[in-house]
């Protein structure tokens, strides 16, 4: 019986090679990532705003600050405030939606409170955002809002990416054609991106898309860019620019296009 229990004891010794069990110990890390990993990460999307990216009591440390160095211009809620518009409701998904959580952090970084950008230390801006945040009821989560993990982040509504808001800032690329009535046209045009910098390394590059934008209130002459690849900068004109795109900035790409 021993000797029988010996070479059963045996045999799986052999089973277990060295490359069995590197297959297995493969296996089980990949298990392990797969069961800690968020869902948005399993399925190659980027983060978003409703994935928690500040904690509870980040938020209480902003609600601080806030009530300090920002309360009296801007409202915490869609009702309070003296005298600056609210960043809660209606004016925080006007102004942000689409952009980043990044984009946020910065701009208040630079401009507050009351245009003394830096008068705050980096951790505070970053609590005071995580209360924005929090005050749009958008969820908390596990880790603290940061710098580096505000990177990239999506602020979008619940139901997902939408069209962008009327009299939103964007930057469109396409091709530049002339419309009857001295009209100008961007045709093969892409979808408006909010315009929180001066331009895209890639614009000259990037697909174009299916939209076509009607240019409005053009003060530069485009006579000579007709057929041009160009970026358009503006307000939007109806939401997703349906009714065209208030045009503050034009420049040529290049001299064909598509």
């Amino acid at each position: 019986m021993r000797s029988a229990k010996l070479i059963l004891y045996g045999a799986m010794i052999r089973t277990f090679t060295p490359f069995r069990v590197s297959i297995l110990f493969a296996i089980a890390v990949v298990g392990a990532v797969m069961t800690a990993a968020p869902e948005s990460a399993l399925t190659g999307q980027s983060k978003t705003v409703w994935d928690g990216v500040y904690t509870e009591r980040q938020a209480a440390r902003g609600a601080i600050s806030f009530a300090m160095h920002c309360q009296r211009c801007h409202a915490g809620t869609t009702n309070d405030g003296d005298e600056g518009r609210s960043l809660a409701g209606q004016p925080f998904w006007k102004s942000y939606r689409e952009s980043t959580v990044d984009y946020l952090l910065d701009y208040v970084s630079r401009n507050m409170p009351n245009g003394a950008g830096g008068a705050l230390s980096a951790e505070e801006y970053a609590d005071v955002v995580a209360f924005i945040l929090s005050r749009n009821a958008l969820p908390a989560g596990t880790s603290e809002l940061t710098r580096e993990s505000a990177a990239g982040v999506r602020i979008i509504a619940k139901d997902g990416p939408g069209e962008l808001p009327d009299g939103a800032l964007v930057r469109v690329v396409g091709c530049l054609a002339a419309g009857e009535g001295g009209a100008w046209i961007l045709n093969n045009a892409t979808a408006p991106e909010r315009a929180n910098s001066s331009g895209s390394a890639d614009d000259k590059t990037r697909p174009l898309g299916t939209r076509s934008y009607r240019l409005m209130y053009v003060l530069t002459p485009l006579q000579r860019f007709v057929g041009h690849r160009m970026s358009v900068r503006g307000l939007l004109i109806g939401d997703g620019g349906r009714d065209g795109i208030n045009v503050s900035l034009t420049q040529s790409l290049a001299e064909s296009c598509p």
